[in-house]
């Protein structure tokens, strides 16, 4: 049966149904199989578009223009596919940054990391549907009036499950001599904490450190025993240098040792990224974690202090199928353990990619806003061996595309950048329809040789709002905190003439929830910042 090893994931999450309450929505999903078979019925108050016809997979190509000097032009490409594979760290680092006086090197601002940092109230899945996401769509006039741009919001809900299933957690802490800085180990020993009172008394927890030798500082221990993983924690301290390559293989060892196969199973590393001996090469740190991947142990990547390695803890964390993340105060910590941490772990669908095929005839060129390290092949999209982007429980992907309806609507100074396309894709998307989005995912636990499962939304060529003011709260704010990722970053395509814009756009939103109220304190200090940039 196609849903048979999904029906059994059922009794831990909230399933799914599209939500059309959005007058800049027209979606009509349906889940299908890549068998050409007729898919199941889902309800929704949209008509239902007819099924798609495209089952085969054409040879794969890379594609030529993943950071692109202008738009792509849809008549010569148009699909855009990527992993739905997010971190947040990049905002982390941006806002350690603004603590510290300084805006954060432009290299390291990820505009996907800011839009997906914050959460957004998509339509949530129901318990009667098969299918473990929603997919909401959004589209207005840019919110810069001098462009004649269109803004498409893409989001995907996951589900969420009422309960977790049985949780083999294994701590690997580096406890180095960089590590003694007060914002260093002391928050790893915070995050070890707060992290107990969000396990049950059967989960299970072990800590590992490396410096210049490793050790297995607790063996595998259920939380019930609470007073003994604690005793370990408060022992922690920072000396020597860090064999991180030999920590993590005792770690892998450590995980297996007390492998739950009916629960999960994941590695937390705790480091401010600096390994020196051993495995120290990036390449052979993430070989190695693909290999432990594959066997059911996943890695999530925590920062500490002022500086990281990021590209390394940004790699080693998307080959653990985990969310790099960057703490630097101890509220961070106790909010990434209470309100992040467990639900990194608990994958709802793995091999998750998202395909946005747009219009030609109502769409002359478009860009997707970030996303240039997760880009996918567009016929790998259907190749179901193909490795992508995880997907927590009842964690969410936000996406914004920038599109020209017409040759004169693009950006002045910018021209449209054609990627070469080497073989033809069957078209999708209806004739009235902008743009079309499928998501393709496999169950958790599914082999690569495992076929996916797809769920598509269509958004109708006229459901555009002119004003943008009337978009929903939701899409407004994830279109200005990309505007402002864009600025940081030098994009060619924002100008920080636009700040007080996005400033007054943002503060509109802000009030009530926690998370953006604290961006919009932070930016006067990133407009004076970057007014002194050049």
């Amino acid at each position: 049966m196609r849903y048979s090893a999904w029906s059994c994931l059922v009794m831990f999450v909230a399933g799914c149904a599209m939500g059309a309450g959005d007058s800049a929505s027209s979606a009509a999903p349906r889940a299908s199989s890549p068998a050409p078979v007729s898919p199941p019925s889902v309800s929704s108050t949209n008509a239902s578009r007819p099924a798609s016809t495209s089952t085969t997979t054409p040879a794969a190509r890379t594609p030529t223009l993943t950071r692109a000097p202008g738009f792509i032009l849809s008549e010569a490409d148009p699909f855009s596919t990527f992993g739905a594979d997010v971190d947040t760290a990049s905002y982390d680092i941006f806002r350690r940054s603004l603590l510290q006086g300084a805006l954060p090197p432009s290299a390291q601002v990820r505009a996907e990391d800011f839009i997906n940092y914050f959460t957004y109230d998509y339509p949530a899945p129901d318990l009667e549907s098969e299918t473990p996401f929603t997919i909401s769509l959004a589209a207005s006039a840019h919110i810069d009036p001098e462009r004649n741009t269109k803004l498409l919001r893409v989001g995907i809900q996951g589900a969420k499950p009422s309960e977790l299933p049985p949780v083999n957690l294994v701590f690997l802490v580096d406890v180095s001599g960089s590590m003694a800085a007060p914002n260093k180990l002391p928050l790893v020993r915070v995050v070890l904490q707060e992290t107990l009172d969000e396990l049950r008394g059967d989960d299970t927890v072990s800590i590992v450190s490396y410096a210049s030798d490793t050790r297995v500082r607790l063996s595998s221990t259920q939380v019930r025993e609470r007073a003994n993983i604690e005793a370990v924690i408060r022992k922690l301290e920072a000396a020597g240098s860090t064999n991180g390559g030999a920590g993590m293989q005792l770690a892998y060892k450590e995980a297996e040792s007390a492998f739950r196969s009916d629960g999960i199973n994941h590695i937390v590393l705790c480091t401010d990224g600096d390994f020196n001996l051993g495995v120290t090469s990036d390449d052979a740190l993430v070989e190695l974690i693909k290999q432990k991947r594959r066997s059911g142990v996943t890695l999530t990547a925590l920062g500490f202090g002022e500086r990281n390695n990021d590209q390394m803890m940004e790699r080693v964390s998307n080959a653990g199928n985990g969310i790099y993340s960057v703490l630097y105060n101890e509220d961070q910590a106790i909010a990434y353990a209470h309100q992040r941490l467990l639900s990194t772990m608990f994958h709802i669908a793995k091999d998750v990619k998202i395909q946005v095929e747009l219009n030609p005839d109502r769409v002359y060129a478009y860009r997707l806003i970030g996303y240039e390290d997760r880009a996918i092949a567009d016929e790998q999209f259907r190749n179901d061996r193909i490795d992508a982007g995880e997907v927590g429980a009842g964690h969410r992907v936000t996406a914004l595309y920038e599109l020209a309806l017409a040759p004169e609507d693009l950006p002045k100074n910018v021209s449209a950048a054609a990627r070469q396309s080497s073989s033809e894709i069957a078209a999708e998307v209806g004739a009235e329809d902008l743009a079309l989005v499928k998501v393709r995912w496999k169950q958790p636990g599914a082999a690569s040789v495992d076929h996916a499962s797809e769920l598509t939304a269509a958004l109708h060529g006229d459901a555009i709002e002119s004003d943008p003011e009337q978009l929903e709260p939701d899409a407004r704010w994830a279109i200005g905190v990309a505007r402002l990722a864009e600025v940081l970053r030098g994009s060619s395509f924002a100008s920080r003439s636009e700040l007080p814009r996005v400033r007054a756009m943002l503060e509109s939103l802000a009030e009530g929830k926690v998370d953006r109220e604290e961006l919009v304190s932070l930016l006067p200090q990133v407009e004076n910042l970057t007014a002194g940039r050049r």
